[in-house]
């Protein structure tokens, strides 16, 4: 017997469809065609009960839906404040349960569509005083999926859901982005050496690069906001292919009106619903715009791991939070295990928008029956993301102690000091001086001194930390 998230007492109800009868468990809301999805999509094993965003999103839609053809004089006030009432239950995160199909699924996403048509008529019976399945006084189809079609709440539904979800991961991402700030003011004044090509450059603070850090993650939030606007764009009263055929005039005026209200959102009808109906293109630039956000993390990440190498013979410079013993025959051993576990989920959400690409490509003709991919991609992206922005945050940035006398120790004693030097002493000295210093194992510093280029108190201004990691003008 399939077990469900609520208790079944075995008892069952005879429901039927085109393709024949089934027995649905009496305590179920659902209905027969979402007992078919359970049986026959078994593939990813992420269930839409999972994800409430998704099923208030529905509660939403076909609230909205209900409520315009009420006004269209299409459905009575009983059957119209039943449905409402079971709606606005779903948007208050109930009965979530009842929603036990899996995310990737074959059918454009009727499954989803009728998942949520049946549990909100069953609801509604109830809430008339019917029985669950006395389909003849509140319908899935004719009632709740009054002009509609999958093809138009099922997109409408799983954009807003995403729009929910986005929500989430902008407020861990700025969470995240307020640690690389309180870092970057902790570091200001601690200097270090800059490096390109893994080879010594100029001299910097600690603090500019986490200040860097900072910049590169609010760059990807402001392109994450700016992209998931467009899910407020949707297509209802387009019903199955865009041409709006079952619904009436008006209709989808109406019902994006009602959904704009109920929301509070910015919602806008699609100018071209035929158009609108095959395509994808919010959810490629919203994917696209995660794994923007997913290469500069893992830049970040590989920061992270390589200015903390060592302890001992390694760069050094920073020291990452011990979070676990690292091997199991190195004795005292400490991996920098959360930047290696935030690199993979990025990894993660560059391969999901793969996925998403090759779906929205799959598009034929007047629908893209692929969309349960796309969503369930970025889906997986965006709460993979979330979870590692907080990861990162609270075991690993926020714990951050800075080596500083390694970091100054490594700036005194490298070669990559001559080029502040350059514009005093010549391109010609500044190479003598640093080939000289590598072969002799000298410092710049004294190099410099011994040749008698510069005084003492020239050069310790010039090498004065606040005229290297800024452009400044040095008077000698």
């Amino acid at each position: 017997m399939k077990e469900y998230q609520f208790k079944t007492s075995g008892k069952t109800r005879t429901e039927s469809d085109l393709l024949g009868k089934k027995e649905v468990p009496v305590e179920a809301l659902f209905g027969i065609q979402t007992l078919r999805c359970i049986e026959n999509f078994d593939i990813s094993r992420q269930l839409l009960s999972e994800y409430p965003q998704f099923i208030k999103a529905l509660g939403l839609v076909k609230m909205g839906a209900i409520k315009a053809n009420h006004e269209l004089k299409l459905v009575n006030d009983e059957v119209t404040d039943a449905i409402v009432s079971a709606c606005q239950e779903l948007m208050d995160g109930k009965h979530t349960e009842h929603f036990p199909i899996d995310l990737v699924q074959g059918g454009a996403g009727t499954s989803v569509n009728m998942n949520a048509n049946e549990v909100i008529a069953n609801r509604a019976l109830e809430i008339m005083g019917k029985n669950r399945g006395e389909y003849q006084f509140c319908h899935p189809n004719d009632h709740v999926n009054m002009a509609q079609s999958t093809n138009d709440a099922y997109p409408t539904a799983m954009h807003l859901g995403l729009y929910m979800l986005h929500d989430e991961l902008k407020a861990s991402l700025e969470k995240l982005i307020e640690s690389f700030e309180k870092k970057s003011i902790e570091f200001a004044d601690i200097i270090k050496m800059g490096r390109t090509q893994l080879q010594d450059a100029v001299p910097m603070t600690l603090g500019q690069s986490f200040g860097a850090y900072m910049d590169a993650m609010k760059s990807a939030l402001k392109r994450l906001d700016r992209v998931s606007n467009e899910f407020l764009t949707i297509n209802m009263g387009a019903t199955a292919i865009g041409t709006g055929i079952t619904a009436e005039p008006g209709y989808a005026e109406l019902c994006t009106k009602y959904i704009k209200d109920i929301s509070g959102w910015d919602i806008k009808l699609a100018e071209n619903l035929i158009e609108a109906t095959h395509d994808t293109s919010s959810m490629v630039a919203y994917s696209a715009s995660m794994k923007m956000a997913a290469l500069r993390l893992s830049k970040i990440c590989n920061d992270l791991r390589l200015i903390a190498s060592g302890p001992r013979t390694g760069l050094a410079e920073i020291k990452l939070p011990r979070k676990q013993p690292g091997s199991s025959i190195m004795p005292g051993k400490v991996n920098p295990v959360i930047p290696e576990v935030v690199n993979q989920v990025c990894f993660k959400v560059i391969g999901n928008d793969l996925t998403v690409s090759f779906a929205s490509e799959a598009a034929q003709l007047e629908l893209n029956v692929m969309e349960p991919v796309l969503v369930q991609s970025i889906i997986e992206s965006s709460t993979w993301l979330t979870r590692a922005f907080d990861t990162l945050r609270t075991e690993c940035i926020d714990g951050i102690i800075a080596n500083e006398e390694h970091c100054r120790y490594m700036v005194e004693h490298s070669i990559g000091i001559v080029t502040a030097l350059k514009p005093f002493i010549g391109y010609a000295n500044s190479t003598e001086i640093a080939q000289e210093a590598l072969e002799s194992g000298g410092s710049v510093y004294q190099l410099v001194l011994d040749k008698k280029l510069l005084t003492k108190e020239q050069l310790d201004k010039i090498l004065d930390p606040k005229h290297m990691i800024r452009p400044s003008k040095v008077e000698i």
